[in-house]
């Protein structure tokens, strides 16, 4: 067996006991370590400065998540703004007839009552699945253009921070409270009970969620990064594919819409404001891109694996 064949299978075997005995790889830190130990697994044979450029090449972008994933903790302490609560449930009713989507949705899919506890549907395994992909895709789709293409990766890395760094601005500038939060505090008649994770209790990774709330913010709401860098990808994936079957690609974040709701961690109107930002990130990225390229700036080199 080929040292790369074999080296990936002794990584995805210490992967599948990993995800087992401890849980899915979902904060910065652990997936810089999987990441590397992929990049290491990948370039097996090669010299260890091969190993070693993986470090430099990605820890700018991790020591970027990093900070923001414990900023996004105090994002609504920075400054002090005060929490809106009212705002998105009217908007929300508003394009929706007097209706709230979550209510409608937690009514028709959830079961009567609709609990955290109730047992779940086929589809709620599909949901949530989709939902843990926000905390893997976006780095593993950097990883393998990191693999396949230098340029392509600087490329997408940049767009991929650029999403969370602008989220983070406006979580500081205007902190919101999700559905559930409202709901709790009775800014919402209906009891409507947060659903994430919902499902993966039937295979056995219903806590992964648990560790992330740890260090997020409850009032980091609008936009619904989620929902962001999922359109994001969608967007990336369209401009870079010829298949006219791209355009499917945009039911990720559709599906990443309606599970967000659903489960009662956003409203529409963050759906709509993260993919508006997903947009303006392609736009403004793009055109710095050229910019660059236009007063001489080279690009990183393509890595030896796709020349």
């Amino acid at each position: 067996m080929p040292i790369r064949a074999l080296a990936m299978s002794v990584y995805a075997l210490a992967l599948g006991v990993w995800i087992v005995v401890v849980g899915l790889p979902s904060d910065p830190f652990q997936m810089f370590v999987w990441l590397w130990l992929a990049a290491i697994a990948w370039y097996a044979g090669a010299p260890w400065s091969e190993h070693t450029r993986f470090v430099r090449d990605w820890w700018p972008a991790f020591a970027v998540l990093i900070l923001y994933l414990y900023s996004r903790g105090l994002s609504d302490e920075l400054i002090g703004m005060p929490v809106h609560w009212t705002m998105p449930i009217e908007v929300d009713r508003w394009m929706f007839g007097g209706h709230l989507p979550t209510e409608v949705l937690q009514d028709r899919l959830c079961g009567d009552p609709c609990l955290r506890s109730t047992e779940p549907r086929w589809y709620d395994v599909v949901l949530t699945t989709v939902y843990f992909s926000h905390f893997v895709l976006g780095l593993g789709l950097a990883f393998v253009l990191w693999i396949r293409d230098r340029a392509a990766w600087a490329a997408w890395l940049t767009r991929y921070l650029t999403i969370n760094v602008a989220g983070l601005v406006i979580y500081i500038l205007y902190p919101m409270a999700p559905p559930w939060l409202a709901s709790k505090e009775r800014y919402i008649g209906e009891a409507l009970p947060r659903l994430t994770g919902r499902g993966w209790e039937v295979i056995g990774l219903d806590g992964f969620h648990v560790v992330l709330a740890s260090v997020g913010n409850p009032v980091a709401a609008m936009p619904s990064l989620h929902c962001g860098i999922a359109a994001l990808v969608a967007f990336w994936l369209i401009a870079r594919l010829q298949s006219p079957w791209r355009w499917l690609t945009l039911l990720y974040p559709a599906t990443m819409g309606f599970a967000l709701v659903y489960y009662a961690e956003h409203y529409v109107i963050d759906l709509i404001a993260g993919w508006a930002l997903a947009g303006l990130v392609m736009v403004a990225v793009g055109r710095w891109e050229r910019r660059r390229a236009r007063t001489g700036v080279t690009q990183p080199a393509r890595s030896p694996a796709a020349r």
